[in-house]
């Protein structure tokens, strides 16, 4: 009789989650069932207009003629590629956000340096410089068109009478100049904060040490302020871009249009609420975001290789 001995088999002692790494993964996944609502509504928000944008470029639509509408195919995109004001308005969108963005960063950096310093009044004199930012963009461009520079009563004539120029026609003569300074005026405060924030973010001990050492204010500022600013350089510039690149009301109520401020916002609303061309101006919206996408990141590489240089990121 032959007797069947069996071994037992060994059983692998389970290894139990450390309490530590059970939380960490339960807080994560709360976070991210906490982003699920807010990634939908921007879903709901953006991609769902963008796609019918793109369903509208397709379709010949002219609400003058409601009972004429079909699929067209791609002969939107192929008008506006032929139509030489695409191309126009795409030069003057980069010429007058490029210059705003640049000239608000400036001047944002020099009061974010002088609001830095200790002084009396420093809080009165934040919340002045902060206020251009809060005005409502239409409100400001009437401001601007009527108090300041209207050619018979405006104050800046009344300041060149002061001196004997003769007075500026700023809305017809220089619209450029005139939706640039709108413009700089108004998002100045924006790049200010930012890095003013930048600033009273920097370790003050490094500051001290290099006082010690000798280093003049324009060395420091050069070798140790401005690289530590260079995050918020970034912030500043992209979100001002974005914001700029849909500016819509200075143009509308001042120049509208003319002297090569016809930017792509402003081309889009001729086309879809003047012409009442809905599947064009759909097309011209659809290449407007491409486009932008394109020109923002070169610009934004070629701006920023400044600050990838050895001597600043050190």
């Amino acid at each position: 009789m032959t007797v069947l001995m069996t071994t037992p088999t060994r059983r692998r002692p389970s290894r139990a989650v450390p309490t530590g790494q059970q939380s960490r993964r339960r807080r994560v996944a709360v976070s991210r069932a906490l982003l699920w609502p807010a990634l939908a509504t921007s879903i709901v928000l953006t991609q769902i207009p963008f796609v019918l944008t793109i369903y509208y470029s397709l379709q010949r639509w002219n609400m003058l003629r409601p009972g004429d509408r079909g699929f067209t195919g791609l002969d939107n995109y192929v008008s506006v590629l032929r139509d030489g004001s695409f191309l126009s308005s795409l030069g003057a969108t980069v010429a007058v956000t490029g210059t705003s963005v640049v000239a608000s960063t400036l001047l944002g950096m020099l009061f974010a340096v002088l609001l830095d310093r200790s002084f009396v009044g420093r809080g009165v004199a934040r919340t002045l410089m902060i206020t251009p930012f809060l005005v409502m963009p239409a409100a400001a461009a009437l401001v601007w068109k009527w108090s300041i520079l209207d050619a018979a009563t405006g104050m800046a004539n009344w300041g060149l009478g002061l001196v004997g120029l003769p007075p500026v026609a700023w809305n017809t003569e220089l619209p450029m100049l005139t939706i640039i300074l709108v413009l700089t005026w108004q998002y100045t405060p924006f790049a200010m904060l930012i890095l003013l924030a930048g600033l009273q973010a920097q370790d003050r001990d490094v500051l001290e040490a290099a006082a010690v050492d000798g280093a003049g204010a324009l060395r420091t500022f050069g070798s140790i302020t401005l690289p530590h600013l260079r995050q918020y350089v970034e912030i500043a510039v992209l979100l001002a871009s974005i914001m700029l690149l849909q500016v819509f009301d200075p143009i509308a109520i001042m120049t509208r249009g003319t002297g090569g401020t016809k930017t792509l916002s402003y081309l889009l609303y001729e086309r879809a609420f003047v012409g009442l061309e809905v599947g064009e101006a759909a097309a011209y919206g659809v290449m407007t975001v491409l486009v932008t996408i394109v020109v923002a990141s070169v610009a934004l590489r070629t701006l920023f290789k400044v600050f990838s240089t050895e001597g600043i990121d050190r």
